[in-house]
C-alpha cells in the first residue's frame, strides 16, 4: 500500500510538473505571438510548393500561413493586350513582392508633412515587363478545402499605387482571422495603362483600357489557380479603396469580367461614368502626334524611355484640359470603348450582369482632409463661409452649413465642414445599383477620428484600410495604435469577412444593418459606437447635388 501511495505521489507530481511546463509554454506563444514580439517564419527550398498552371511556385510560412508574393499572372508588350506568363522550368521563387509598375515618384516625395507621416508610404523599385504579379495569403495549400476569396484592388487614381503601397496591405491578418484566401494585385497605370491609342490601326487595335485588362487577366489567373491555394473561384469577391473602387465599378461593366468575381466592395470610389471613347481616341492620336508617330507607325512608340511618353502626355493633357471633367481625364482614366467597357458603369444603370451581385458600398466622413492643408489648418466658422461663398455663393454657403450641421450636429472643428462630399457619389451608385434589383446592397460611412497629430486627420481618405484589413499595428501611425482602433478593427474586419464569405456583412460584432434601399438609405456608421441611421443627410446630400459640380477642395 505505501509502495502505492509513493508511486501515486509520484506520478501526481510528473504530472503537475508537466501541466506547468505546458502552461508556461503556452504563455510564452500567447506572449511572444500575441503582442508582436515573435512569429514563426518557415522558409527553403521544399517548404509552401504550389505548381500552378504555369509551373511550381515556392513562398513562405508566417505563423501558419502560407505567403507567396510577387507571382507572375500575365505579360505584355508596352500598350499591347495582356497574355499569359511563359511557362516556367525550375520551382519559382516567390516570396518577396514584385516590382509596382511604372508610375510617378509621388511616394518619394521630399520634405516631412503629417499625412505622409500617417501613411507611411512604401518606396519601391519600379519595372515595366516584371510588374505584372499578385501576392496570396492563404491557411492551406493543396487540401482541397474550397475557402473564399477576396481579391484587393489598391487605390492611388488610375495613374499610381502599388498591392504593396502601404504597410497595412499585409494579407496574411485577414486570411488567419476569416480563414479566406487573400489576393492582392499590380496593374498597368497611367499612360501605360490607359492611353487609347486604337487610333493607330495593325496591332493597336485592342490598346485600349490596358489596366482594366490587366485586372481581368488576374481575375482570370484566379480562376485558373486559386484552387491550388485552398481557394473557391466560383466566391470570388473584388474589393477597391479610391481609384481601386472605381475600377472595381469599372470592372462591373465589363463582359470579360463576367462570372469573374461575385461580390464587389467600392470604398471611397463610387463613380458612375467614365470617359468618351471619341474624345479617348482623339486624344491617343494627338499623343501620338506629339511624338511623331503616324498611324500605321506604332510600333515606334517602343523607342521611347518612359519618361519621354509621360512628358509627351503632360504635354498633350494641358491641351486637353478644359475639354474633359475631372477624373475623366484621356490617359489616367478607363473609357466606354465599346467592346472591353460596354457602358458607364452606374449610369444609368449597371449592367444586367451584376444584378446578382452583393454590393457593399461606402465612404469616410473626412474624405480628402489629410491630403488637404486648407481642411487641416484651423479655421472658424466666418473663414469657413468664405471658403463656401468663394465656390458657390453667399445664399448657397449659409444652406450648405446648415445642412452640415443638421446632418453632423457634433462637429469637432469648423474646418470639417470643407471635407468634401465623397458620400453624395456613394449614395447616388447605392441607389442605382438597389433600384436595378437582385442581390442586396449595404452602405457605410465611416466615422472614427484619428487622434494622430491632435485628430487632425480625423476620418479621412483612407483611413478605413488598416480597420478592414485588421492590420492596426501596421499603421499606428495613422490610427494612434489605440485599444479603441484594436476594438474597431475587429468590427470592422470581421464585417468584410461576412460579406466575403456570404455577401452579407451583418456579424455578432455590430448591430443589425439592414440592407439599403433608396427610400430608407440604411447606413452603418463606423465609429466607437457603431449604429445604424436611415435618411439621415438626406438634406445635404440633395443640396450638394443641385449645386454646380466642382474639385475637392483645394485641389
Amino acid at each position: 500500500m505505501n509502495k502505492f501511495i509513493r508511486f501515486y505521489n509520484s506520478k501526481t507530481q510528473q504530472m503537475k510538473k508537466s501541466i506547468l511546463f505546458l502552461l508556461m509554454l503556452t504563455f510564452l506563444s500567447v506572449t511572444f505571438n500575441g503582442f508582436g514580439q515573435s512569429s514563426s517564419i518557415l522558409a527553403g527550398e521544399n517548404i509552401a510548393v504550389v505548381t500552378t498552371k504555369y509551373g511550381k511556385i515556392r513562398g513562405y510560412i508566417d505563423d501558419g500561413i502560407f505567403a507567396f508574393k510577387g507571382i507572375p499572372y500575365a505579360q505584355a508588350q508596352r500598350f499591347m493586350p495582356p497574355i499569359a506568363p511563359n511557362n516556367w522550368g525550375n520551382v519559382k521563387q516567390c516570396t518577396i513582392y514584385g516590382p509596382q509598375v511604372m508610375q510617378g515618384k509621388a511616394q518619394e516625395w521630399n520634405g516631412q508633412s503629417d499625412d505622409r507621416f500617417g501613411l507611411q508610404f512604401n518606396v519601391e523599385p519600379m519595372d515595366e515587363k516584371e510588374s505584372f504579379v499578385l501576392n496570396i495569403w492563404s491557411q492551406g495549400i493543396n487540401d482541397g478545402k474550397k475557402r473564399p476569396v477576396w481579391v484587393w484592388i489598391h487605390g492611388g487614381g488610375f495613374s499610381g499605387g502599388s498591392a504593396n503601397q502601404l504597410p497595412c496591405f499585409d494579407g496574411r491578418s485577414l486570411a488567419a482571422k476569416g480563414d479566406i484566401v487573400v489576393v492582392t494585385v499590380n496593374h498597368r497605370l497611367n499612360t501605360l495603362g490607359y492611353l487609347d491609342l486604337r487610333g493607330l490601326g495593325g496591332d493597336y487595335q485592342e490598346s485600349v483600357n490596358l489596366g482594366q485588362q490587366d485586372l481581368v487577366a488576374a481575375l482570370w489567373w484566379v480562376q485558373d489557380n486559386i484552387a491550388f491555394f485552398g481557394g473557391n473561384p466560383d466566391m470570388v469577391t473584388i474589393d477597391g479603396q479610391s481609384g481601386g473602387g472605381a475600377k472595381v465599378a469599372t470592372l462591373m461593366a465589363m463582359p470579360s469580367a463576367e462570372g469573374l468575381f461575385h461580390r464587389a466592395i467600392v470604398q471611397s470610389g463610387s463613380i458612375l461614368k467614365i470617359g468618351s471613347s471619341d474624345i479617348s481616341k482623339a486624344y491617343g492620336l494627338e499623343f501620338a502626334k506629339e511624338l511623331g508617330v503616324a498611324p500605321g507607325e506604332g510600333d515606334k512608340l517602343n523607342d521611347f524611355t518612359y519618361e519621354e511618353l509621360v512628358t509627351a502626355n503632360k504635354k498633350v493633357a494641358s491641351r486637353f484640359k478644359e475639354s474633359v471633367p475631372f477624373m475623366m481625364h484621356p490617359s489616367q482614366s478607363p473609357t466606354v470603348d465599346g467592346k472591353y467597357i460596354v457602358q458607364h458603369p452606374f449610369d444609368p444603370s449597371p449592367a444586367p450582369f451584376v444584378k446578382d451581385i452583393p454590393m457593399l458600398i461606402g465612404s469616410n466622413k473626412n474624405e480628402f482632409s489629410f491630403m488637404n492643408r486648407r481642411i487641416i489648418t484651423p479655421k472658424s466658422m466666418n473663414e469657413v463661409k468664405a471658403t463656401l461663398t468663394e465656390r458657390y455663393d453667399k445664399i448657397s454657403a449659409s444652406k450648405y452649413i446648415d445642412s452640415y450641421k443638421q446632418a453632423y450636429p457634433k462637429i469637432k472643428r469648423p474646418q470639417d465642414i470643407l471635407t468634401t462630399t465623397v458620400r453624395t457619389t456613394t449614395i447616388k451608385q447605392a441607389d442605382v445599383r438597389s433600384t436595378q434589383g437582385g442581390a442586396p446592397v449595404f452602405v457605410y460611412l465611416f466615422e472614427w477620428q484619428s487622434p494622430v497629430n491632435g485628430g487632425s486627420m480625423g476620418a479621412a481618405h483612407g483611413m478605413e484600410l488598416p480597420f478592414m484589413f485588421n492590420n492596426i499595428a501596421m499603421a499606428r501611425t495613422l490610427t494612434g495604435g489605440t485599444k479603441e482602433a484594436y476594438i474597431m478593427a475587429d468590427k470592422i474586419s470581421s464585417a468584410w469577412i461576412n460579406f466575403v464569405k456570404s455577401g452579407d456583412p451583418n456579424c455578432e460584432e455590430l448591430p443589425n444593418w439592414n440592407a439599403y434601399t433608396k427610400e430608407n438609405r440604411s447606413t452603418m456608421i463606423f465609429d466607437n459606437q457603431c449604429e445604424v441611421k436611415n435618411n439621415f443627410d438626406q438634406n445635404l446630400i440633395d443640396l450638394v447635388n443641385s449645386l454646380p459640380t466642382v474639385r475637392p477642395f483645394g485641389r
